[in-house]
């Protein structure tokens, strides 16, 4: 991807990087050469962002042109929004306070320079914040009340830069843009880019290392650029075309912001921020399912004015669910009438409905994986030896998980997969996990995982390569349906 640094016609930059372009606000604005070109990064360093000023053109057409301008129209407004800025405040309050608790004054300005200040104390906060707004300039501005706040962000004109931070200023952004970036180079790109979001540190994600690394090879095999992306890479999300996000989801959580950032900057994404809200919430895919009269366990959506009927309503034992429990946390069984008091009050410390459900012991658990509204794969998770789950956590917190086998769709009884396809497409067309048990001749869907797992060795076992590349083709169809749409 080119990248321009679009500044003002007197600006002398001196910076001689490989890769980096620099050009007046009047050339990128009026030179044909400028609006033809594609796959572009747009820095607009200009030295106002006013409405209807220079810069704000720039950001503006580079939007119309198909570039990718950092910051951004949205980026701009979001500044402007106190919601925004109180948002930001309440998200990173932990930094903020450690970060500022040895000033004295009651107010305090950080200018932030392509993610870090001039004070190395203050390069954390200063790289959260520039990962959050989007501007290579930027001040924040906090005020201590009971505690520190900010009050405040903006980006920077350049000219507003004092004459000392010049050498500094120059210094973050050779540093910037001489980052190294892991991509897979193509042979004959696309031209379509695709972010794969991991947390590599997580022991409970979606994909272990060698699906991602498959998942990357079959991008390449296929042309599409694939990079991948972390938590600290918030701010690059408008280089992509499209968003893959291989993390456990939640709606209080960042994997949310990267999906709804991503879906706003017109990224194809999955999850989708709309599948994550409600796939990740059991009250919702309760309710959800129960309407479409889709079998699940007997359920009730209990709260502290019913919990006392809970027992005598589904008998016992009976399950317990916090509604956005993941990976069978926040999932418990209760054998008594105090035990399921005891844990529902527990569970309501968090939330204000909780689900509670029939209990429904089966050696296994059906898993279908299914994209663009059809089967992907079958597994068969058993559970994990003398528990009732699929995965114990056990009482020292060491995990033990049961047996799995691959089963190829054809061979899936056809109440299961029928009854899976009809869960999985009320939430949409993107790639879902429906969890479903057989008991009898009667087929209950326990639930609908927004970011179901795709672990090589396991979910790969029937279809091997194929799969990976079953799901680079999806994103490639939905980016170029996607640029298509956009130009009528």
């Amino acid at each position: 991807m080119q990248i321009l640094l679009v500044v003002n016609q007197n600006d002398n930059w001196p910076l001689n990087i490989e890769g980096v372009q620099i050009v007046t606000s009047r050339a990128y604005l009026s030179d044909p050469q400028f609006s033809l070109m594609r796959r572009v990064r747009v820095f607009n360093l200009c030295k106002s962002y006013s409405y209807q000023s220079v810069g704000y053109y720039v950001s503006l057409l580079a939007e119309a042109r198909g570039h990718k301008p950092f910051p951004d129209a949205y980026s701009l407004m979001s500044m402007g929004s106190q919601q925004v800025v109180r948002f930001i405040s309440d998200d990173l309050d932990e930094l903020i306070q450690k970060s500022l608790a040895p000033l004295k004054s009651t107010r305090f300005d950080l200018s932030i320079y392509f993610g870090r200040n001039m004070a190395k104390r203050y390069d954390k906060l200063s790289q959260k914040l520039f990962n959050t707004l989007h501007a290579p300039f930027l001040r924040a501005s906090f005020v201590k009340q009971k505690k520190w706040i900010l009050q405040k962000a903006s980006p920077i004109a350049s000219k507003d830069i004092p004459a000392t931070h010049w050498s500094f200023v120059v210094s973050a952004a050779e540093e910037y843009f001489r980052k190294k970036r892991k991509v897979v180079h193509r042979k004959a790109p696309t031209g379509f880019d695709l972010a794969i979001l991991i947390a590599p540190d997580d022991t409970q994600t979606p994909s272990d290392d060698r699906a991602i690394k498959k998942f990357m090879k079959a991008g390449a095999s296929l042309n599409l650029g694939v990079e991948l992306i972390q938590k600290e890479d918030y701010s690059r999300l408008a280089e992509f075309d499209a968003l893959f996000i291989r993390e456990t989801t939640s709606v209080n959580h960042h994997t949310y912001n990267f999906a709804r950032r991503a879906a706003i900057e017109g990224l194809v994404v999955i999850d989708d921020p709309e599948s994550i809200l409600k796939c990740t919430n059991k009250v919702f895919l309760a309710e959800l399912l129960q309407r479409h009269k889709i079998p699940i366990p007997k359920t009730m959506i209990a709260h502290r004015d019913n919990m006392t009927q809970v027992a005598a309503t589904l008998g016992l034992p009976c399950i317990l669910k916090q509604p956005d429990s993941s990976f069978s946390q926040g999932v418990m069984k209760v054998s008594t009438e105090e035990e399921a008091q005891e844990k529902m009050k527990k569970l309501f410390t968090r939330s204000e409905m909780i689900i509670a459900q029939q209990f429904l012991p089966t050696d296994f658990d059906w898993r279908i994986g299914v994209l663009d509204k059809k089967p992907l794969y079958a597994c068969r998770y058993f559970m994990a030896k003398g528990h009732w789950q699929i995965i114990d956590y056990g009482k020292t917190g060491k995990i033990r998980e049961g047996n799995a086998d691959a089963i190829r769709i054809e061979d899936v009884p056809e109440p299961v997969l029928n009854t899976a396809l009809k869960a999985a497409n009320l939430i949409g067309d993107g790639l879902y996990g429906v969890d479903l048990k057989f008991v009898g001749k009667k087929v209950y869907v326990i639930e609908v995982n927004d970011n179901p797992n795709i672990d090589a060795g396991m979910e790969d076992l029937i279809l091997k390569d194929e799969l990976y590349q079953t799901v680079i083709k999806s994103f490639i169809r939905r980016i170029e349906e996607k640029k298509l749409a956009g130009k009528k």
